[in-house]
């Protein structure tokens, strides 16, 4: 009797062991610094980007266990809300307005060299994405109503204007539509060819864009402050938006939708039976049935494809971001915070 109960005992406590192991835990690498990171990207477990307010970039090659923290030379008011990581020492930073612009660097962050501007008043930079290591897409807010995007064949090296004001084949945005600069995931390339991407705007009227189809989002719109913050594409075949109203971060009804990309039929989107707990900045695929969503009012995390989200933590972050070659997901957001997802 007493060796059963020893052993029930063993096995109760294993059980608990494995739960506790399972449950999502949010580990903090970095805080304390007076800037805002909006802009994260994660190339592998070890190689780690991040860039924000105060002209800043900062940097890790060894899983977030250290950082080396920089200013950008001459940019050191700009808000850089982007960055895309090629590898520890090549990456682009996306500066949003006064100048809109985008910095390459290919030595780790010691030089920076200016790859492409925009000098049209109001021009305001909202995120790019990059697939293939190389092809890479720019998205920037309408202006006299035609929304700026931009693309590039060669690693941002050189970019080419596709729709603008002096394009007569600009898209078109409705009134008070716009994009977000939130965590720089509003456009997402797709891996099947060049020039094909998907983009999901916000403001007074919240879209989704996709080769040619531009469908109206059952999120949160009609304020400036309200709709698509992020998107998240797995493998060209589906997709996910979060928002909200970020005026309003703790509102969670209509602030999420996922949906099926086909080519031939018009996108069906689906609402969340259980939406994320608040505001959403930004959402991505873990893999293809778990999803991690952050944004100023906590954290959230789907099992199952977005139909279901449970909050882990109330803590505050702008994006979120996972490793391109690896499983590592990592945080950031106000204060110079950076986390680690431990899952």
């Amino acid at each position: 009797m007493l060796k059963q109960l020893i052993l029930l005992l063993s096995v109760a406590g294993l059980f608990l062991a494995n739960q506790s192991i399972a449950q999502p835990t949010i580990k903090i690498l970095e805080s304390g610094k007076k800037i805002s990171i909006r802009g994260l990207s994660i190339v592998d477990n070890h190689i780690i980007w991040a860039s924000g307010s105060n002209g800043s970039v900062a940097r890790s090659v060894d899983g977030g266990n250290t950082f080396t923290w920089l200013t950008v030379p001459g940019y050191e008011k700009n808000d850089f809300r982007d960055i895309e990581a090629f590898d520890e020492n090549t990456a682009i930073i996306m500066g949003i307005t006064q100048p809109a612009v985008l910095l390459k660097t290919t030595d780790g962050g010691q030089t920076w060299k200016k790859v492409f501007e925009d000098t049209t008043t109001g021009a305001f930079f909202d995120a790019m994405d990059f697939s293939r290591g190389q092809y890479g897409v720019l998205v920037g807010d309408p202006i006299n109503n035609i929304i700026f995007i931009a693309h590039t064949p060669d690693q941002g090296d050189h970019w080419k204007v596709i729709s603008s004001t002096s394009d007569n084949k600009g898209i078109v945005a409705k009134e008070g539509e716009a994009f977000f600069a939130s965590s720089g995931t509003n456009i997402k390339m797709l891996d099947y060819g060049y020039q094909h991407f998907v983009m999901a705007s916000g403001g007074q009227s919240s879209r989704l864009f996709h080769i040619g189809q531009k469908d109206s989002l059952p999120i949160m719109q009609g304020k400036q402050s309200t709709g698509a913050n992020s998107l998240a594409v797995y493998k060209n075949r589906k997709g996910i938006v979060v928002g909200g109203d970020f005026t309003k971060d703790s509102i969670s009804n209509n602030n999420c939708v996922y949906f099926s990309l086909d080519n031939n039929t018009p996108i069906k989107f689906h609402i969340p039976q259980t939406p994320p707990h608040g505001y959403r900045s930004c959402v991505i695929y873990i893999n293809e049935h778990k999803l991690l969503t952050c944004g100023t009012s906590g954290i959230d995390i789907s099992k199952d494809g977005g139909k279901n989200w449970e909050l882990i933590s109330k803590e505050s972050f702008h994006v979120c971001q996972k490793a391109k070659k690896g499983k590592a997901v990592f945080l950031a957001g106000a204060n110079g915070r950076i986390a680690q997802l431990i899952y």
